[in-house]
């Protein structure tokens, strides 16, 4: 016999960067499956909120806070609003990130540190938060990208900073085992998202590596919040510290094709 309860229902899940692109499928996802959803954001409240209200229409409580994670003293405010509504949190996915647009060359200070605090220090920040509130064990997961392992254009700073995400998800996933929280990463492939135009306006890149994959399409939000509800499920709980790579196969096969002899073969 099938049970009909929702797997994550009774969870407290806070997701960054949570009232579109990305981090709304999550949201959604996560709600769907029965927790209740905390939504972080830091410009449009009114999306926010249309994201909490189909949260809401699922059957669970849909909170919104407004916080730059780039900001600690902001992350801060946002844990403590967190414990004082809800006391306690079962899930944190990071996955608010943003970042700067350029080669190497061209990154100044500002770009660097901008997209550094928020892509990296922020999940150090909120997970150092989000283990006090996880009394019971919990599950963290951060959203990372291709671009930390392959270099991709105008996507240094991003690059750098996922790559680093990557590697304190598994120093936290070690560090906090025997608290029984479980910490995992996704590194998504191009996903159909409106931040995907800042980084493939570039007419050198391949367009075969963003606009399709060996499996036939473009990565959709889903994907990657289906992969998300799987990592705080409790059938993930013996995957620790790894990065799942979600991405139709695109970084299993060459960019661009590859060149003839000299024979013309």
């Amino acid at each position: 016999m099938v049970s009909s309860e929702k797997p994550l229902k009774g969870k407290v899940a806070l997701i960054t960067g949570g009232s579109r692109g990305i981090g709304r499928a999550i949201t959604l996802k996560l709600a769907g499956e029965g927790a209740d959803v905390i939504i972080n954001f830091f410009r449009k409240k009114s999306t926010a909120e249309s994201t909490a209200q189909e949260a809401r229409a699922k059957g669970v409580k849909a909170h919104i806070i407004k916080a730059n994670v780039g900001e600690p003293e902001q992350i801060a405010s946002m844990f403590d609003e967190i414990e004082s509504q809800f006391g306690r949190l079962d899930i944190l996915v990071n996955n608010a990130a943003s970042g700067v647009a350029r080669s190497a060359l061209e990154l100044d200070d500002r770009g660097w540190d901008w997209t550094m605090d928020i892509n990296a220090r922020a999940f150090l920040l909120c997970a150092q938060r989000a283990a006090r509130l996880m009394k019971d064990g919990g599950k963290m997961v951060s959203i990372s990208s291709l671009g930390s392992r392959l270099v991709l254009p105008v996507y240094t700073a991003v690059g750098v900073s996922k790559a680093a995400l990557e590697a304190l998800t598994r120093y936290l996933a070690i560090e906090l085992a025997p608290r029984g929280i479980c910490v995992n990463g996704i590194a998504a492939g191009a996903v159909e998202t409106e931040t995907l135009k800042l980084y493939t306006a570039d007419p050198n890149l391949p367009k075969p590596a963003w606009q399709t994959t060996p499996a036939g399409r473009i990565i959709q939000p889903e994907d990657v919040a289906d992969l998300v509800a799987f990592l705080c499920s409790e059938q993930s709980d013996m995957i620790r510290g790894q990065i799942i790579v979600i991405d139709g196969g695109v970084s299993l096969t060459p960019l661009s094709p590859a060149p003839k002899n000299s024979q013309g073969e």
